[in-house]
């Protein structure tokens, strides 16, 4: 299923700092970034509860946020992209 994960972490902080820096950290490990603070994560559900548990123990939710678009299987046709940067299709190879 892809997931479109975005969050929004306090800064002002050393603490928030090093909580961003985790909580994108992990969004990379389990996806692509295609905005600042927004990833598009194509993943089994054992693998979306385990990155979930992850984030949020990470943020503080005093001051955090997360947010979770579930596009599901069929989602080639909910997905529009405009604009500058190239989009991409998370099913094909990508060689790193």
């Amino acid at each position: 299923m892809l997931v479109l994960i975005t969050y929004d972490v306090e800064t002002t902080t050393k603490d928030g700092r090093r909580r961003l820096r985790h909580v994108a950290k992990q969004c990379v490990n389990y996806g692509q970034r295609v905005q600042n603070s927004v990833f598009e994560c194509l993943l089994e559900p054992e693998q979306f509860v385990k990155l979930r548990n992850i984030l949020e123990k990470t943020i503080d939710p005093d001051k955090d946020s997360l947010r979770y678009y579930f596009l599901g299987k069929k989602w080639h046709n909910k997905v529009e992209h405009v604009g500058a940067k190239t989009s991409y299709d998370p099913e094909e190879t990508f060689i790193v």
